[in-house]
């Protein structure tokens, strides 16, 4: 798939002495950091010619089509220069981990490393908006083959069963984690199954969100007031 050239012209690019210029990449369905790369001229006109992500590798010294190897390529959405015209955003949309440890993001924890991002750091929530827009999308569309589709056409009861078995599932795999927590072991396994549970629990909440006709904007809404009076009510015991 081609992108149209007039989403940054090549000609107004500042590249370095070197001749690059740094890119950041951005997943284009909710905003994570994916990676930062390096882009000459011919790696930004090799991108928007084919659709996918190309970067310099200054280690090859050569161009390079990510997932090349791996399979793992970085789908363009769009490129955007910054005020100095000396650096690219880039918005893709990531077919597999964009890290070559496995990881989603370069940024992330490599696997079976402790995590020791503050728990209130970013969690990067934004990545559901993308989930959101593509069960919104096929809502609307009912493509063929879409298991969102089928889900949506089996109607509220389907759907809800689909949540409550997602519930269990998660509730048993919680215990598990628990259950290895217990015992020393290691948890590499029953967090990474509790975690998928998790997210299967998430999107099917969220397609019965849309199957009702409502949208994630009104469950933040209740979850945005309780805190409000969670807040007022903390405040009026401290006085």
């Amino acid at each position: 798939m081609s992108v149209d050239p007039s989403t940054v012209d090549p000609a107004l690019v500042r590249f370095g002495a070197d001749g690059l210029v740094p890119a950041v990449v951005q997943d284009d369905r909710g905003g994570r950091v994916l990676m930062l790369g390096w882009m000459d001229r011919e790696a930004l006109e090799a991108t928007l010619a084919t659709g996918e992500v190309h970067f310099h590798s200054r280690s090859r010294g050569r161009l390079w089509r990510k997932g090349e190897t791996s399979g793992n390529v970085l789908r363009l959405a769009s490129i955007a220069l910054d005020c100095d015209a000396d650096a690219l955003l880039v918005r893709a949309v990531p077919a597999g981990p964009t890290c070559h440890r496995g990881t989603a993001s370069c940024f992330d924890p490599a696997p079976g490393a402790p995590d020791d991002r503050p728990v209130n750091a970013d969690q990067g929530f934004t990545a559901l908006e993308g989930l959101w827009r593509t069960i919104a999308s096929r809502a609307a569309e009912r493509p063929e083959g879409s298991y969102t589709a089928q889900l949506l056409d089996g109607g509220v009861d389907a759907i809800s069963r689909k949540v409550a078995e997602e519930a269990v599932e998660v509730a048993l795999a919680a215990k598990d984690d628990a259950a290895a927590e217990a015992a020393g072991g290691s948890r590499d396994g029953t967090r990474a199954a509790l975690a998928g549970e998790l997210a299967d629990l998430l999107y099917h909440a969220l397609v019965l969100t849309a199957a009702r006709g409502m949208a994630p904007r009104d469950v933040l809404d209740v979850l945005s007031a309780r805190a409000s009076v969670g807040s007022l009510a903390a405040a009026e015991a401290d006085g």
